[in-house]
């Protein structure tokens, strides 16, 4: 929905490198140009700092090359922080995004939580540059996650179940995760959870193995990540939407984007599921495939090459 905000030098790093780029793009105006887009008729693929935005920014530039279009990828980013000013200056041209999380970052008193309600929120509140494409099913929300012990000595099945334990459990998650609405912040606004320490993790390894470890007692973990089934873990439902939707679409800096391209990304998003993000995600964890490589198979299983 990744996400989490790399070192400082890291970030400032990767900043500096893109904004190397230049604003536009410069080139020809892919609207005008055939199947050109962006500078010197290429398209620039962005990916944040996680394996399925990486492998879902392949899916794109593999969708959009099968197709003639020229593309330049810029994965491993950072989180939204470190990259949305790329995207809004333009230049990244293609990003894959999550709705919900995206619409908290251009407006943060936004309550629309379905599909719907935040894509039209995002339509009326992004920079004039920029465009949200075709919504895909797939669906990767941030949730808080227990584990299966932790769950039944507590009596918990939804978040608001937490109220009483919260005071005794340390979360764990991106550090990103305690500044945000769709986090700490909400959690405690929306279910008034006021928990005993927040620990800055990550997205994903560490965040699990504390948790596992009993070193955490929740965790911030996406829906997507394969070792909640495979470790037994509870998912605890979110009945006030601190969430909301997090459909997958393509961001894109709408002058640099032609409509052959916009075609094949929202071809993408008609395809995509969220089982197919579980999927890829666990071939990728399990298997340590590479992202390019499961792209490429899940794009021919699709038809869509």
């Amino acid at each position: 929905m990744s996400r989490f905000i790399r070192g400082a030098a890291v970030a400032l790093a990767a900043t500096l490198a893109l904004a190397a780029c230049g604003g536009d793009g410069g080139g020809d105006d892919p609207l005008k140009g055939g199947d050109k887009g962006g500078a010197g008729g290429t398209v620039t693929v962005g990916s944040a700092d996680f394996g399925e935005s990486e492998v879902i920014g392949e899916i794109y530039a593999q969708a959009m090359e099968a197709k003639g279009i020229k593309v330049e990828r810029k994965f491993k980013i950072g989180a939204r922080e470190v990259y949305y000013g790329q995207v809004e200056s333009g230049a990244i041209q293609v990003f894959p995004e999550y709705n919900g999380a995206l619409l908290a970052r251009v407006d943060k008193t936004s309550t629309a939580s379905t599909t719907e309600e935040v894509d039209a929120a995002l339509k009326a509140k992004l920079p004039a540059a920029l465009e949200i494409l075709s919504a895909s099913k797939a669906e990767d929300k941030d949730a808080l996650v227990v584990t299966a012990d932790t769950a039944t000595k507590n009596n918990l099945k939804t978040i608001e179940d937490l109220k009483a334990a919260a005071k005794d459990m340390i979360v764990g998650g991106p550090p990103e995760f305690k500044t945000r609405q769709q986090g700490m912040v909400g959690l405690e606004k929306v279910y008034g959870l006021k928990f005993k320490q927040f620990k800055s993790l990550d997205t994903g390894p560490i965040t699990l193995s504390n948790l596992t470890k009993g070193q955490i007692q929740a965790a911030n973990l996406f829906t997507t990540n394969p070792a909640i089934a495979k470790e037994k873990l509870v998912a605890l439902e979110d009945p006030k939407n601190v969430f909301g939707a997090q459909n997958v679409l393509p961001l894109v800096y709408k002058s640099k984007v032609n409509e052959t391209a916009r075609a094949a990304l929202n071809a993408v998003s008609a395809k995509l599921t969220t089982q197919d993000l579980i999927d890829m995600n666990g071939k990728m964890e399990t298997e340590k495939a590479d992202p390019e490589d499961v792209a490429k198979e899940w794009l021919q299983k699709s038809g869509l090459v």
